[in-house]
C-alpha cells in the first residue's frame, strides 16, 4: 500500500480511538459490528424478508448479493490483497474486538452490509425501508473503524464491492432465464 494512504488511514483511526471512544458506545458498537460476523444480521433479515410476500423478492436479490460480496472479498480480494490489521501497524491502536481473519482489506462486514443494502434499494416496496437498510450498512462500515479492526480504505473498499454487488445480483435476476420466470427482484430504483 501506499505509505501516505497508510498515514491518513492511520491517523483517522487513532483520532476515532482518542476522540470518539467511550463505555456506552464501546459496548453498542462492539455488539452492532459483532451482529455482522459472517453476515448474519444481513442474513437473518433477508431469510426474514422470504417470509412475506411483498418483500420474497428484496430478500432472495439481498441474499444472491451477499453470495457474490463473500466471493469477491472474503474469497479473493482478502486473500490477493493480504492486508493485515490496523492494529498490527498502527502505533497506540487498540482493537475492540477480536478478529480472528489476518487479512483486512476489503471489509467483509462492510461489503455484505452494502451488497444486501443495494439489492433491498432496489427491491423493498417502501422508502423508508430502503432509507432504513443505507442507514444501517452505513452504521456497520463505522463501527468497523470505531472497534478499530478495519482502515477506512478497507471499510470504503467494502462499501464500493458491496454496491457493485447488489447491483450485479439485480442484473444476473434479469438474465438467468429460469429466474426470469420468476416477478424480477429489481425495479431499476
Amino acid at each position: 500500500m501506499l505509505e501516505w494512504l497508510l498515514e491518513i488511514d492511520g491517523g483517522i483511526l487513532l483520532w476515532i480511538q482518542e476522540t470518539l471512544r467511550c463505555t456506552p458506545l464501546n459496548g453498542l458498537l462492539g455488539y452492532y459490528t459483532r451482529l455482522g460476523n459472517a453476515g448474519m444480521l444481513w442474513i437473518v433479515l433477508s431469510l426474514l424478508m422470504l417470509c412475506f410476500p411483498k418483500t420474497r423478492k428484496a430478500g432472495l436479490a439481498g441474499l444472491l448479493a451477499m453470495l457474490l460480496g463473500l466471493l469477491c472479498t472474503n474469497v479473493t480480494l482478502k486473500h490477493l490483497v493480504g492486508r493485515i490489521r490496523p492494529w498490527l501497524t498502527v502505533e497506540g491502536l487498540v482493537p475492540l474486538v477480536a478478529e480472528h481473519d489476518p487479512n483486512s482489506f476489503p471489509s467483509g462486514h462492510t461489503c455484505a452490509a452494502f451488497a444486501a443494502a443495494s439489492a433491498w434499494w432496489r427491491t423493498l416496496p417502501w422508502r423508508w425501508v430502503r432509507v432504513l437498510a443505507v442507514v444501517l450498512a452505513a452504521l456497520m462500515g463505522a463501527s468497523r473503524l470505531y472497534v478499530g479492526v478495519h482502515f477506512p480504505s478497507d471499510v470504503l473498499a467494502g462499501l464500493a464491492v458491496g454496491l457493485l454487488c447488489g447491483w450485479l445480483a439485480c442484473l444476473l435476476w434479469r438474465q438467468v432465464p429460469a429466474w426470469r420466470r420468476l416477478e424480477p427482484p429489481c425495479q431499476g430504483r
